[in-house]
């Protein structure tokens, strides 16, 4: 539905209505400021909408889970209400194992230990010492993000100023665990987890969340880090049980959307932005695909910045070292997804019964990654240019928690697929798209037999329907890899972490900025913030 709106004359137009460009225009909008948000879509949320892909089913056909959402937007934009709900499992992730054993991590640590104990007294003694570690490390990192990166080489003192708190936070660790800290960053998440556990289990379900999104293996360096910042929701793997909204993930967009029409913004859907208006050098509007033309002081994209430089700017319009360091981001797309829609709830080997426990744990999220040398195996074939025969899964069935998604009887189940490279070594994923869905189902029978017989409706979306669909270049749900060098002031090229553009009046607010991917909304907070000042100052100038 297109909103009534763009005959105004808007101080702020905000490229894309995915979750991070509606926290910025709401924040915008709520600072008194005039703005528009324009999305190609007609359905708001980006990666995060819900959509009715099947008759009866409201489906996330892009994330589903809401547990890395900042709290900080939630309080200010008082978006928690009857509109709003967050539901959440006992559960934090049920790992069903090739033998027919699981191992499920509950939000109740000594009911996981109980669980370990039955891999190992040795790691169920550990568990909570290295639940207390990550959680303190996952904290310092939760602190940055919600704070602008300084510029570097090159920075002004006041940039630094925030980030005081941080390093004093971090001596406030302490030598050894301050030390501890930095060298666990760039660790391989494999070797981190080898110096704490010896349940293959165990390493295999907390490993899996180090590489999820990223064309990496567990033991490349840097992807202990992708563990910590799942982890900055709290819990093991980041979610304090599996954190869903009622009605699917579109209802957040749509709560943001509502908070920011609420003060003053418009919101027009079903046609995308052309073109990035320039004069003297300066963004001052933009052209929408009608071919009409909207002006505003300020531009704000959400989309990834290689389209927002190269198709909505034009490289030409850059200059030569800037267009080269955007050329270099790697994307690299390599999870695809497949959607079922189920004429019951499946069955897994590892469950003995159709109790309510046994129903809690399917409720959280479902991993199919037995220990770390299967995801390495999976990740070598990636590397080569196929997708993995035996693939890591990220599964969750969200109409136990929430049965308003599908008729009654029926069941979702949404599958994160892993690794399923953008680049392939032979043909294109056209012609690849089908046996990718039968070596997925094939995967899943061995645990959950009988599944291939429920199947209702089902539709994969590889890397390149995630591009297509929803604007992610190659696939990447992260804008981005996120290796530690495209992290702070070097996301997303180095010199451009705080927002700004070399284009004056052009921003960005999209998962290609830090602190990066994930539904956290803390890139639109952060470019928000940093919008509002450029506009104030300007204010106060004249």
């Amino acid at each position: 539905m297109k909103s009534e709106g763009p005959g105004r004359k808007y101080e702020a137009i905000v490229i894309g209505a995915g979750h991070n460009g509606l926290v910025t225009a709401a924040y915008l909008a709520k600072a008194g400021y005039r703005t528009l948000v324009v999305e190609r879509r007609p359905l708001l949320g980006g990666a995060a909408a819900s959509e009715e892909i099947f008759p009866g089913f409201k489906v996330d056909t892009g994330s589903f889970d809401a547990g890395l959402f900042r709290p900080e937007i939630l309080a200010d934009l008082n978006l928690v209400n009857k509109d709003l709900e967050f539901i959440e499992s006992p559960a934090i992730a049920f790992a069903p194992q090739p033998d027919s054993r699981s191992l499920t991590i509950w939000e109740d640590r000594a009911r996981t230990q109980k669980e370990l104990a039955r891999f190992s007294q040795q790691d169920a003694h550990r568990y909570p010492d290295f639940l207390q570690l990550l959680e303190k490390m996952a904290s310092l990192v939760a602190s940055t993000m919600t704070l602008t990166p300084p510029t570097i080489p090159e920075y002004r003192f006041a940039e630094l100023i925030p980030w005081l708190k941080v390093a004093l936070k971090l001596k406030r660790f302490g030598k050894q665990e301050m030390m501890e800290f930095l060298r666990v960053v760039p660790m391989p998440v494999a070797d981190f987890l080898d110096e704490w556990f010896e349940s293959p289990a165990l390493k295999g379900l907390l490993g899996s969340v180090g590489v999820l999104g990223s064309l990496q293996g567990p033991r490349a360096s840097g992807t202990a880090f992708m563990l910590l910042y799942q982890a900055t929701a709290g819990g093991v793997i980041g979610y304090r049980g599996r954190r869903s909204v009622r009605g699917g993930m579109g209802q957040l967009a749509e709560a943001l959307a509502a908070a920011a029409r609420r003060r003053g913004a418009d919101i027009l859907t079903g046609t995308g932005v052309n073109q990035i208006v320039l004069q003297n050098e300066r963004a001052v509007g933009v052209t929408l695909e009608t071919g009409e033309q909207i002006s505003a002081r300020v531009i704000i994209s959400n989309s990834n910045p290689r389209h927002t430089f190269f198709d909505l700017v034009g490289a030409d319009k850059l200059e030569v070292q800037f267009v080269r360091e955007v050329k270099n981001i790697r994307y690299r797309g390599c999870l695809a997804r497949l959607i079922l829609a189920l004429d019951g709830l499946p069955r897994f080997k590892a469950l003995t019964s159709e109790t309510s426990e046994e129903s809690q744990r399917l409720s959280s999220r479902i991993t199919i990654c037995p220990d770390l040398d299967y995801l390495e195996r999976a990740y070598d074939e990636a590397k080569y240019g196929s997708f993995s025969r035996q693939p890591y899964l990220d599964i969750a069935i969200p109409t136990i928690l929430d049965p308003s998604l599908a008729p009654p009887g029926k069941h979702l189940m949404l599958i994160n697929i892993q690794y399923a490279p953008y680049h392939l070594a032979e043909g294109d994923w056209t012609q690849q798209q089908e046996a990718l869905g039968k070596a997925v189902i094939e995967a899943l029978e061995a645990y959950a037999p009988g599944i291939r017989d429920l199947i209702i409706h089902s539709l994969v979306l590889t890397p390149l329907d995630l591009e297509k669909r929803f604007g992610l270049r190659e696939g990447c749900i992260f804008h981005g890899q996120m290796g530690l060098d495209q992290l702070l002031f070097m996301r997303p090229v180095p010199g451009y972490g705080r927002y700004r553009t070399p284009i004056e009046n052009l921003f960005l607010c999209g998962a290609g900025t830090h602190p990066g991917g994930g539904v956290t909304g803390a890139p639109g907070y952060n470019a928000a913030r940093e919008v509002i000042r450029d506009l104030k100052s300007r204010r106060d100038d004249r």
